[in-house]
C-alpha cells in the first residue's frame, strides 16, 4: 500500500469531517423529537473518526488495483453524498432533503463495499461497519423526520 495515496483519501475524508464542526448540530438538533435510540452525542465523532480511518485505507488499498474503477467511482460518491449531508441536515435545517442525500450516501457506501471486496475482501470487510452506521443514520434521519414534519418543511433562519 501507497502510503502517499491513503494521505490523500485520509484528506478526502477529513474535508468531509470538516462540514460537522462547521455545521454544528446546535440547539435546533437538541430541541427535535428523536427516537428513543438516537445514539447519545459523543458517539458520532467517535464513529466518524473510525469509519474516516477505515474507508481511506480501503480506498488506498485497492487503488493500485487493476480493475478498481467501480470501487474508486463508488468511493467519490459516498464521499461526495457524505460531505453534502451534514450542511443540507444542520445548516440548511433540510430534513426530508437530506433523508434523499443518505439514500445516495447509502447506495455509494453499499457500492464501495461490494465493488471493493471483489478486489480484496479486507478492504470489503472495511466498509461493512459504514454501511451498518449509513444504515442507523438513515433510519434515524427518517425517524426524525417523521416526528418533527413541521419543522421538516421550515426553511433555515
Amino acid at each position: 500500500m501507497d502510503w502517499s495515496v491513503f494521505a490523500i483519501f485520509l484528506a478526502a475524508c477529513c474535508a468531509a469531517a470538516a462540514t460537522g464542526s462547521m455545521f454544528s448540530p446546535g440547539a435546533w438538533y437538541r430541541g427535535l423529537d428523536k427516537p428513543s435510540w438516537t445514539p447519545p452525542d459523543w458517539v458520532f465523532p467517535v464513529a466518524w473518526s473510525v469509519l474516516y480511518l477505515l474507508a481511506a485505507l480501503a480506498a488506498a488499498r485497492v487503488a493500485g488495483m487493476e480493475g478498481n474503477a467501480h470501487g474508486m467511482a463508488f468511493w467519490a460518491m459516498q464521499i461526495a453524498f457524505n460531505t453534502l449531508w451534514t450542511p443540507v441536515f444542520f445548516g440548511l435545517r433540510r430534513i426530508k432533503a437530506a433523508f434523499f442525500i443518505m439514500i445516495g450516501l447509502w447506495i455509494g457506501v453499499a457500492g464501495t463495499m461490494v465493488s471493493f471486496w471483489a478486489l480484496d475482501w479486507v478492504s470489503g470487510l472495511m466498509f461493512v461497519p459504514y454501511l451498518i452506521w449509513v444504515t442507523i443514520a438513515g433510519a434515524l434521519n427518517a425517524s426524525v423526520w417523521r416526528l418533527n414534519p413541521n419543522e421538516a418543511a421550515q426553511p433555515a433562519e
